[in-house]
């Protein structure tokens, strides 16, 4: 089975998501959490994802049925719910994202259809299978609800946030503190019963390779702008060094 690997987009740049395609990565999440992004620049980003071949998935701020039809109704292939805590909002998040019968979105024409290339009938049938909704689970009210929150159906796979959980525990920002990490893997156990793929973040090799032994479908590689920071410091430290070696 194939391992699906992505970005955490937090650069807003419809450039350096076509590259993420470009580079090899199947999903690139899109922030309308954290970041002010115009309607514009993500229905940008977004056509820059599909030139590239990476799925453009966008994380709303909060569980909004008219921003999540929006995003779709733009191109988005998914939407990322951050905080999940409860089946309730799971379930108000797969109406919004799906429509009638498993959900209550509206229908339009536009990009999605090709300009209308592509009947509606045909879009809706289509959809079913091709949108995706992701609960981020990022609390520990979230991992004690996961079990029904995954019996709504209509659940795509689930994302941890390992920083917020530390937070929400107690623990300031330590995501590799080892009560967060016992709670991924309580995260990880819930979803392998509900037969729900389980997306996570390795942080540290031993994470990685924890995580790739279980054969995942889904991986985030991290956020784009904490590697392309550390990339451009690593650089600027290899220059330097050498620098200094030919100057001493």
């Amino acid at each position: 089975m194939d391992c699906h690997v992505g970005l955490l987009n937090s650069v807003p740049s419809p450039l350096l998501c076509e590259m993420f395609g470009a580079a090899g990565y199947h999903f690139a999440v899109l922030d309308l959490e954290h970041l002010l992004v115009s309607p514009d620049d993500l229905q940008h980003a977004i056509r820059a994802c599909e030139i590239g071949g990476c799925e453009p998935w966008v994380r709303v701020p909060e569980v909004d049925t008219q921003l999540i039809g929006r995003v779709l109704d733009a191109g988005a292939t998914g939407v990322v719910i951050p905080r999940l805590e409860t089946a309730a909002q799971a379930r108000r998040a797969v109406e919004a994202a799906h429509f009638p019968p498993l959900g209550r979105r509206g229908i339009t024409g536009g990009r999605v259809t090709g300009f209308g290339k592509r009947s509606l009938a045909d879009y809706i049938a289509g959809s079913r299978d091709a949108i995706r909704v992701i609960p981020m689970i990022e609390s520990d009210a979230g991992i004690d609800a996961l079990p029904d929150i995954l019996a709504v159906p209509g659940i795509s796979l689930v994302m941890e946030g390992a920083l917020d959980l530390a937070l929400d525990l107690g623990l300031g920002p330590d995501p590799l503190h080892p009560r967060v990490w016992q709670r991924l893997l309580d995260l990880a156990g819930h979803c392998d019963e509900a037969g729900i793929p389980f997306c996570a973040n390795p942080r540290n090799a031993a994470q990685r390779e924890h995580w790739l032994a279980r054969h995942p479908r889904w991986l985030l590689a991290g956020e784009d702008r904490g590697l392309l920071m550390g990339a451009l410091r690593a650089r600027r430290r290899e220059l330097t060094t050498d620098l200094s070696s030919l100057t001493s």
